[in-house]
């Protein structure tokens, strides 16, 4: 499995971006894929993540801002992120989770290579 992301870059406060993240020949079903971000200086922390059955969760700073399309394919993550602040500057990653335990659980396995996003005047 390969997760090949795109989209991250450098735009101004109040800007957008899209994040998407392609993983090549994942097929697990049940289990969730996300985005992850590691902001200047801090611990690498759960930004969204959405379910096999396309349930979404958003972490609280981003709530209302950030946006997993409904009806995404299963081997695919799309990360709008608009009203962007200077806060949300990090390395963004995507991330799928694989089954383990004959199935009973699911882990974050895969990872993207990772994406810079900047938010500066």
């Amino acid at each position: 499995v390969q997760l090949v992301e795109s989209g991250g870059g450098s735009v101004q406060p109040g800007g957008s971006l899209t994040l998407s993240c392609i993983a090549s020949g994942y097929s697990v079903r049940g289990c969730r894929r996300g985005g992850y971000r590691r902001p200047p200086g801090k611990e690498r922390e759960l930004v969204s993540r959405v379910g096999y059955d396309g349930s979404t969760w958003y972490q609280d700073a981003v709530k209302g801002r950030f946006t997993i399309p409904r009806d995404i394919p299963n081997n695919t993550l799309v990360l709008q992120m608009n009203s962007l602040k200077t806060e949300d500057t990090g390395v963004y990653k995507c991330a799928a989770q694989a089954l383990y335990y004959g199935g009973y659980a699911c882990h974050w396995t895969y990872w993207g290579q990772g994406t810079q996003v900047t938010i500066s005047s």
